[in-house]
């Protein structure tokens, strides 16, 4: 608890001191526990897409509408909603907004930045983006970029500079496909960062699906549908240097996901995340595709180190079913997604030769690629959407109500 309790206060200390802290994912010693808490709220109905700690709150994102206390009382909260990260005590946060969250970050000052489908924020027009107080909700007015269309995904803050990756083609009317940074503070473009993003084929509808910003924050990991960035081939996934004033490709790519594994699928690729030591990133992938040659429905660990062409150093295969989402913390890689099993890569959505059951959430040695016993279970559904490691445990956001066989509505925390 006064590790937790250390991490709450300096995140709390960075951003009154209106320093953006940096999305990166924290260093766990040991693997979480498989009995989740018992005090969070349940969310009732939709999906949690997102999940950020500011101070002593936990924000969550998503699709919802309505949220119940551990004490059973109910409470409407459409797309948002925020409660203690002590004892689940459900706060007054309560934005208006007329659309799905689909990403959130940690601001300065006790604000969170919130990403989405919206096209308004408490009656006030802003698509896409949006920064508001977490003590009121109110929106930040001096904040204000807004998407031309589409929706904003993903997003990551580091000092001066907030990432903002999804399906949009411009913000402020400044032309950026997909990926823009914007200034923290003001949500102006960055005018010299454009990572130029380009589908592999002309027809090609180019989005960012996700990316992971390194703990030092020179580094941006992307994966989405483009073939190109930076004006350098990259098939689904690209390094981009960000510790200039431009968006470079850096000397690193890799040729394994170039095969398709579904024509119904202009991406296959659904979440990223890098190590809290920035030597590795993990991806996983959907694709309704088998086979140990292939890189469908799989995890993958990609070492940073080293120029030019770069292959997996281990690739952990479910058979058949999607990963949406993934947490590197060190001591393990969490996986969340529909999927029934882990270590089958002979399964073709059954249980092949070393298979191990995993439903609906895992997690996997770091170093050898291989399921950890760790095995809570949880109702499998769409899968897992949201992890956040922070030092107290890992908190989990679906869209089911079953989580280490418990009830859990769509949220709940995994502890040390």
């Amino acid at each position: 608890m006064r590790r937790r309790l250390f991490a709450i206060a300096a995140v709390a200390a960075a951003t009154v001191a209106g320093v953006v802290p940096a999305t990166a994912q924290i260093a766990q010693p040991t693997v979480v526990s498989t009995d989740p808490v018992d005090w969070t709220p349940h969310v009732l109905d939709g999906t949690v897409h997102a999940i950020a700690v500011v101070g002593e709150t936990v924000v969550v994102g998503g699709t919802f509408s309505a949220v119940e206390t551990e004490a059973g009382f109910q409470y409407r909260r459409d797309y948002l909603l925020a409660f203690s990260a002590a004892d689940g005590t459900l706060r007054r946060f309560a934005p208006r907004l007329d659309g799905p969250v689909y990403a959130l970050a940690a601001g300065p000052n006790g604000t969170v930045y919130a990403a989405g489908a919206f096209r308004t924020v408490n009656g006030v027009a802003q698509r896409g983006l949006a920064r508001l107080s977490v003590a009121t909700g109110g929106r930040v007015g001096s904040f204000t970029p807004s998407v031309n269309w589409g929706d904003v995904r993903a997003l990551a803050a580091s000092g001066r500079w907030l990432y903002a990756g999804g399906t949009f083609s411009a913000v402020n009317g400044v032309p950026r496909l997909a990926l823009a940074r914007l200034d923290a503070i003001s949500g102006a473009v960055d005018g010299g960062f454009d990572a130029a993003l380009t589908g592999r084929t002309a027809e090609q509808r180019v989005r960012v699906e996700d990316f992971a910003l390194a703990p030092d924050g020179r580094r941006l990991v992307v994966a989405g549908a483009f073939g190109r960035a930076a004006g350098q081939p990259r098939a689904q996934l690209a390094l981009l240097d960000t510790s200039g004033p431009g968006a470079v490709a850096v000397n690193w790519h890799t040729d394994v996901y170039q095969d398709t594994c579904d024509a119904g699928y202009e991406t296959y690729l659904r979440g990223v995340d890098f190590a809290p030591d920035g030597s590795y990133f993990v991806v996983v992938t959907t694709g309704n595709a088998h086979g140990p040659y292939r890189l469908c429905d799989t995890a993958a660990r990609f070492n940073v180190a080293g120029p030019g062409l770069h292959k997996p150093a281990w690739v952990n295969h479910t058979g058949g079913n999607t990963l949406l989402s993934v947490a590197v913390t060190g001591s393990a890689v969490y996986v969340g997604g529909h999927q029934q099993w882990l270590d089958n890569p002979h399964g073709r959505k059954s249980a092949g030769p070393g298979a191990v059951p995993r439903p609906g959430i895992g997690a996997i040695d770091p170093r050898t690629g291989k399921a950890l016993p760790w095995n809570p279970t949880r109702s499998r559904g769409v899968g897992v959407r949201s992890f956040l490691a922070t030092p107290g445990g890992l908190w989990v956001g679906s869209d089911t109500d079953q989580l280490g066989n418990e009830y859990h509505g769509r949220i709940g925390m995994f502890p040390l």
